[in-house]
Protein backbone atom coordinates (compact mmCIF):
# COMPACT_ATOMS: atom_id res chain seq x y z
CA UNK A 1 0.00 0.00 0.00
CA UNK A 2 2.81 2.38 0.93
CA UNK A 3 4.72 1.49 -2.23
CA UNK A 4 1.60 2.15 -4.30
CA UNK A 5 1.19 5.57 -2.66
CA UNK A 6 4.86 6.43 -3.24
CA UNK A 7 4.55 5.38 -6.89
CA UNK A 8 1.47 7.55 -7.39
CA UNK A 9 3.27 10.51 -5.81
CA UNK A 10 6.32 9.98 -8.01
CA UNK A 11 4.16 9.83 -11.14
CA UNK A 12 2.32 13.00 -10.12
CA UNK A 13 5.56 14.89 -9.42
CA UNK A 14 6.99 13.75 -12.75
CA UNK A 15 3.86 14.91 -14.58
CA UNK A 16 4.06 18.34 -12.91
CA UNK A 17 7.72 18.76 -13.80
CA UNK A 18 7.06 17.65 -17.37
CA UNK A 19 4.22 20.16 -17.65
CA UNK A 20 6.44 22.96 -16.31
CA UNK A 21 9.23 22.01 -18.69
CA UNK A 22 6.87 22.04 -21.68
CA UNK A 23 5.43 25.38 -20.58
CA UNK A 24 8.91 26.90 -20.25
CA UNK A 25 9.84 25.58 -23.68
CA UNK A 26 6.68 27.06 -25.22
CA UNK A 27 7.44 30.43 -23.55
CA UNK A 28 10.95 30.39 -25.00
CA UNK A 29 9.60 29.60 -28.46
CA UNK A 30 6.99 32.36 -28.17
CA UNK A 31 9.64 34.85 -27.08
CA UNK A 32 11.87 33.93 -30.01
CA UNK A 33 8.98 34.30 -32.45
CA UNK A 34 8.05 37.68 -30.98
CA UNK A 35 11.34 39.21 -32.11
CA UNK A 36 9.75 39.51 -35.54
CA UNK A 37 6.89 41.52 -34.03
CA UNK A 38 8.84 43.81 -31.72
CA UNK A 39 10.13 46.13 -34.44
CA UNK A 40 6.58 47.43 -34.93
CA UNK A 41 4.75 46.58 -31.70
CA UNK A 42 7.67 47.36 -29.35
CA UNK A 43 9.59 45.11 -26.99
CA UNK A 44 6.87 45.48 -24.35
CA UNK A 45 3.99 45.07 -26.81
CA UNK A 46 2.74 48.60 -26.12
CA UNK A 47 2.58 49.45 -29.82
CA UNK A 48 4.21 52.26 -31.81
CA UNK A 49 2.05 55.05 -33.21
CA UNK A 50 4.72 55.95 -35.76
CA UNK A 51 4.46 52.42 -37.17
CA UNK A 52 0.64 52.39 -37.00
CA UNK A 53 1.01 49.39 -34.70
CA UNK A 54 -1.49 48.83 -31.86
CA UNK A 55 -0.88 47.81 -28.29
CA UNK A 56 -1.13 44.01 -28.03
CA UNK A 57 0.41 43.25 -24.61
CA UNK A 58 -1.95 41.41 -22.30
CA UNK A 59 -4.65 40.78 -24.89
CA UNK A 60 -6.18 37.32 -24.66
CA UNK A 61 -4.31 34.59 -26.48
CA UNK A 62 -7.56 33.43 -28.13
CA UNK A 63 -8.15 36.86 -29.69
CA UNK A 64 -4.53 37.27 -30.80
CA UNK A 65 -4.41 33.77 -32.25
CA UNK A 66 -7.68 34.25 -34.11
CA UNK A 67 -6.57 37.53 -35.69
CA UNK A 68 -3.18 36.15 -36.73
CA UNK A 69 -4.86 33.14 -38.32
CA UNK A 70 -7.30 35.45 -40.09
CA UNK A 71 -4.41 37.45 -41.51
CA UNK A 72 -2.58 34.30 -42.57
CA UNK A 73 -5.62 32.75 -44.25
CA UNK A 74 -6.68 35.98 -45.94
CA UNK A 75 -9.85 36.57 -43.93
CA UNK A 76 -8.28 39.85 -42.86
CA UNK A 77 -5.91 42.12 -44.76
CA UNK A 78 -7.01 41.06 -48.25
CA UNK A 79 -9.43 43.85 -49.12
CA UNK A 80 -8.20 46.44 -51.61
CA UNK A 81 -7.38 49.63 -49.72
CA UNK A 82 -6.39 47.93 -46.47
CA UNK A 83 -2.69 48.69 -46.90
CA UNK A 84 -1.70 48.22 -43.28
CA UNK A 85 -3.73 45.03 -43.05
CA UNK A 86 -1.92 43.71 -46.13
CA UNK A 87 1.42 44.44 -44.44
CA UNK A 88 0.33 42.47 -41.38
CA UNK A 89 -0.93 39.66 -43.60
CA UNK A 90 2.54 39.43 -45.16
CA UNK A 91 4.18 39.39 -41.73
CA UNK A 92 2.22 36.29 -40.70
CA UNK A 93 4.19 34.34 -43.29
CA UNK A 94 7.04 34.35 -40.76
CA UNK A 95 4.86 32.13 -38.54
CA UNK A 96 5.15 28.64 -39.97
CA UNK A 97 1.92 27.10 -38.68
CA UNK A 98 -0.91 27.28 -36.17
CA UNK A 99 1.36 26.08 -33.36
CA UNK A 100 3.75 28.98 -33.96
CA UNK A 101 0.81 31.36 -33.91
CA UNK A 102 -0.46 29.88 -30.63
CA UNK A 103 3.03 30.06 -29.07
CA UNK A 104 3.59 33.73 -29.89
CA UNK A 105 0.00 34.59 -28.89
CA UNK A 106 0.49 32.99 -25.48
CA UNK A 107 3.75 34.89 -24.99
CA UNK A 108 2.13 38.24 -25.86
CA UNK A 109 -0.89 37.50 -23.70
CA UNK A 110 1.37 37.04 -20.65
CA UNK A 111 2.93 40.51 -21.09
CA UNK A 112 1.84 43.19 -18.59
CA UNK A 113 -0.80 45.47 -20.09
CA UNK A 114 0.81 48.64 -21.35
CA UNK A 115 -0.63 51.15 -23.75
CA UNK A 116 0.04 54.41 -25.48
CA UNK A 117 -0.52 57.38 -23.19
CA UNK A 118 -1.35 60.15 -25.68
CA UNK A 119 -4.98 61.23 -25.30
CA UNK A 120 -7.40 62.99 -27.62
CA UNK A 121 -9.88 65.69 -26.70
CA UNK A 122 -13.53 64.78 -26.39
CA UNK A 123 -16.68 65.04 -24.33
CA UNK A 124 -16.17 62.29 -21.73
CA UNK A 125 -19.74 62.34 -20.43
CA UNK A 126 -21.15 62.08 -23.94
CA UNK A 127 -18.52 59.49 -24.85
CA UNK A 128 -19.49 57.41 -21.82
CA UNK A 129 -23.16 57.51 -22.76
CA UNK A 130 -22.45 56.57 -26.38
CA UNK A 131 -20.02 53.85 -25.39
CA UNK A 132 -22.32 52.22 -22.84
CA UNK A 133 -25.24 52.38 -25.26
CA UNK A 134 -23.41 50.88 -28.22
CA UNK A 135 -20.23 49.09 -27.14
CA UNK A 136 -20.12 48.35 -23.41
CA UNK A 137 -22.36 45.30 -23.41
CA UNK A 138 -19.77 43.42 -25.47
CA UNK A 139 -16.44 45.16 -24.75
CA UNK A 140 -17.04 45.76 -21.03
CA UNK A 141 -18.06 48.93 -19.24
CA UNK A 142 -14.50 50.27 -19.16
CA UNK A 143 -13.23 48.79 -22.42
CA UNK A 144 -11.61 45.82 -20.71
CA UNK A 145 -12.94 43.31 -23.23
CA UNK A 146 -14.87 40.11 -22.59
CA UNK A 147 -13.26 36.75 -23.50
CA UNK A 148 -16.61 34.99 -23.16
CA UNK A 149 -17.98 37.18 -25.96
CA UNK A 150 -14.73 37.03 -27.96
CA UNK A 151 -14.32 40.80 -27.73
CA UNK A 152 -10.91 42.46 -27.35
CA UNK A 153 -9.75 45.08 -24.88
CA UNK A 154 -10.20 48.64 -26.19
CA UNK A 155 -8.77 50.56 -23.25
CA UNK A 156 -5.01 51.25 -23.34
CA UNK A 157 -5.18 51.43 -27.12
CA UNK A 158 -3.93 54.05 -29.57
CA UNK A 159 -6.63 56.48 -30.71
CA UNK A 160 -5.49 56.42 -34.34
CA UNK A 161 -5.65 52.63 -34.40
CA UNK A 162 -9.15 52.53 -32.89
CA UNK A 163 -10.35 55.17 -35.36
CA UNK A 164 -8.81 53.36 -38.32
CA UNK A 165 -10.24 49.96 -37.41
CA UNK A 166 -13.71 51.37 -36.75
CA UNK A 167 -13.65 53.08 -40.14
CA UNK A 168 -12.33 49.90 -41.77
CA UNK A 169 -15.30 47.98 -40.39
CA UNK A 170 -17.66 50.71 -41.56
CA UNK A 171 -16.16 50.79 -45.06
CA UNK A 172 -16.03 47.00 -45.42
CA UNK A 173 -12.24 46.75 -45.36
CA UNK A 174 -12.57 44.53 -42.30
CA UNK A 175 -15.31 42.11 -41.33
CA UNK A 176 -16.47 41.56 -44.90
CA UNK A 177 -15.34 37.96 -45.36
CA UNK A 178 -18.26 35.54 -44.85
CA UNK A 179 -16.12 33.33 -42.60
CA UNK A 180 -15.14 36.20 -40.28
CA UNK A 181 -18.06 35.68 -37.92
CA UNK A 182 -17.10 38.16 -35.20
CA UNK A 183 -15.77 40.68 -37.70
CA UNK A 184 -19.11 40.67 -39.49
CA UNK A 185 -20.86 41.40 -36.19
CA UNK A 186 -18.58 44.39 -35.61
CA UNK A 187 -19.07 45.58 -39.19
CA UNK A 188 -22.80 45.74 -38.51
CA UNK A 189 -22.26 47.57 -35.19
CA UNK A 190 -20.01 50.16 -36.86
CA UNK A 191 -23.07 51.62 -38.55
CA UNK A 192 -24.64 52.53 -35.20
CA UNK A 193 -22.64 55.76 -34.76
CA UNK A 194 -23.85 58.82 -36.63
CA UNK A 195 -20.74 61.00 -36.83
CA UNK A 196 -16.95 61.13 -36.46
CA UNK A 197 -17.50 63.21 -33.31
CA UNK A 198 -19.41 60.29 -31.77
CA UNK A 199 -16.39 58.07 -32.32
CA UNK A 200 -13.96 60.68 -31.01
CA UNK A 201 -15.95 61.12 -27.80
CA UNK A 202 -16.07 57.35 -27.28
CA UNK A 203 -12.32 57.02 -27.77
CA UNK A 204 -11.70 59.94 -25.40
CA UNK A 205 -13.77 58.09 -22.80
CA UNK A 206 -11.83 54.86 -23.37
CA UNK A 207 -8.50 56.65 -23.06
CA UNK A 208 -9.64 58.28 -19.81
CA UNK A 209 -9.81 54.76 -18.36
CA UNK A 210 -6.07 54.34 -18.90
CA UNK A 211 -5.16 56.79 -16.15
CA UNK A 212 -8.06 56.15 -13.78
CA UNK A 213 -6.65 53.01 -12.19
CA UNK A 214 -9.11 50.84 -14.06
CA UNK A 215 -6.71 48.43 -15.72
CA UNK A 216 -8.50 45.27 -16.83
Amino acid sequence: MIQHSVLKTAILVSAVWLSLAISAEDDAIGQALYTGCASCHGQSGSGLSAMNAPSIAGMTSDYLSRQLKHFKSGLRGSEAGDTLGAQMKAMTNTLANDQAIDDVSSYISAMPITGQSAQIAGDLRRGNNLYQGNCGSCHGGKGEGNPRLNTPRLAHQDAAYLTRQFNNFKAGLRGKHPEDRFGRQMKMMANMLDSPQDLQDIIAYLQAQNSSGNSP
